[in-house]
């Protein structure tokens, strides 16, 4: 297979506040190209688009494709799960939702600590080995967002598990948090490949500060920004597969530009993309992706990406928004509503002390906070 897997999680919506208005016309253009230019892998999950990105696959895909023109991922909602049962029941309506009898690729989702421990003692992946021994996947895996000691004891307790997801980008790769690299290496001692996800950090690598974006743009002013971070994580030797969530026609199109003839990447770019890192560490701003899972849990629904990014907001251009405040405290609790439980911050992949960071947006917005609040 070609490098470039299609990501459902961040798909052309017709509504920007519904994540489920998916625009099927768009999508299953974009799926006719993807297909056209010989990639083949689409990846999707139970919770993506409010639980609709499955479906979006079955109407765009499955149903104007025969079975053998792709591959199909798709991941078991580890967080919903607290009974054996239950592995059994996701499953069947996963495939019902997509419209296959088999998966190409399945994975557990989102395996941190305190999920892993939930899911060895419900069978969790009991239960994944008997989908691979049940040809109900053809292979099986595991997306993961912890540290390399957890990874490390997964691989060493399941061998059996086929590939790895992670999250792995250039700003990521040295970090102690994220610890894309390390994680890397030790798929790669485990002899598992590595299918890797937020290659372009939730789209924060695909729009640079101006001193950043100089940088990449003294190599070859015509190339985009993305494509250096799509090709960081595609010239790994250990990486089968690389996601991207593209939200439009023109993202796809830019996308298979340079990954139809895939070229590593030299000594020159991956100098810049070091040099590029460094000033991306120095900013202020919160290094937010808007997954969106830190609100599966928040007990008081409050909408901290849309914070978090009017955050970063104020910090690029020094201004605040009334209006995009507003669009995002609706049907949602304020910032300073946080109770300080944790539970978002053990839900979150890029590990951010979230309780913290949301003090420091109440404080910026304390006059919105509090005319909402009366």
């Amino acid at each position: 297979m070609k490098k470039l897997g299609f990501g459902t999680m961040r798909l052309p919506v017709l509504n920007p506040e519904d994540a489920k208005s998916i625009d099927y016309d768009q999508v299953s253009q974009m799926v006719d190209l993807f297909l056209e230019n010989g990639f083949t892998y689409f990846d999707t999950a139970y919770p993506y688009h409010g639980e609709t990105s499955e479906l979006a696959v079955r109407e765009c895909l499955v149903k104007r494709y025969p079975r053998d023109a792709y591959v199909l991922a798709d991941k078991m909602p580890i967080l919903r799960i607290f009974k054996n049962s239950e592995y059994a029941y996701y499953f069947e309506d996963q495939l019902k939702k997509c419209g296959v009898d088999r998966f190409d690729y399945y994975l557990l989702h989102n395996v941190g600590r305190d999920r892993y421990d939930r899911t060895v003692e419900a069978g969790g992946f009991d239960f994944l080995r008997r989908v691979k021994e049940e040809k109900m996947a053809g292979r099986v895996g595991f997306s993961f967002h912890d540290s390399p000691e957890l990874l490390e004891e997964i691989l060493e307790k399941y061998p059996f598990v086929d590939f790895v997801q992670l999250q792995i980008n250039y700003l990521d790769w040295d970090s102690n948090v994220i610890a894309s690299g390390r994680n890397y290496e030790l798929c790669k001692k485990y002899g598992k490949p590595v299918v890797v996800m937020e290659p372009v950090k939730g789209g924060k690598l695909a729009s640079l500060p101006e001193e950043a974006e100089a940088v990449l743009r003294r190599i070859d002013p015509k190339a985009s920004i993305a494509s250096y971070a799509i090709r960081f994580a595609a010239s790994l030797d250990n990486v089968m597969m690389v996601l991207s969530g593209m939200s439009n026609l023109d993202q796809m199109k830019d996308n298979l530009s340079y990954m139809r003839d895939f070229r590593p990447l030299g000594d020159e770019e991956q100098a810049a993309l070091r040099e590029v890192t460094q000033i991306l560490k120095a900013s202020k701003e919160i290094p937010c992706t808007s997954c969106g899972y830190c609100m599966e849990v928040c007990p008081k629904n409050i909408h901290i990406p849309a914070y978090f990014g009017l955050y970063n907001q104020y910090q690029t251009v020094g201004s605040m928004s009334n209006m995009y405040y507003e669009r995002a405290v609706k049907d949602h609790g304020k910032a300073r509503d946080c109770i300080h439980c944790g539970l978002c911050e053990k839900n979150c992949p890029q590990h951010l002390p979230i309780r913290e960071l949301l003090e420091r947006f109440a404080e910026l917005y304390r006059e919105q906070e509090e005319r909402f609040s009366s």
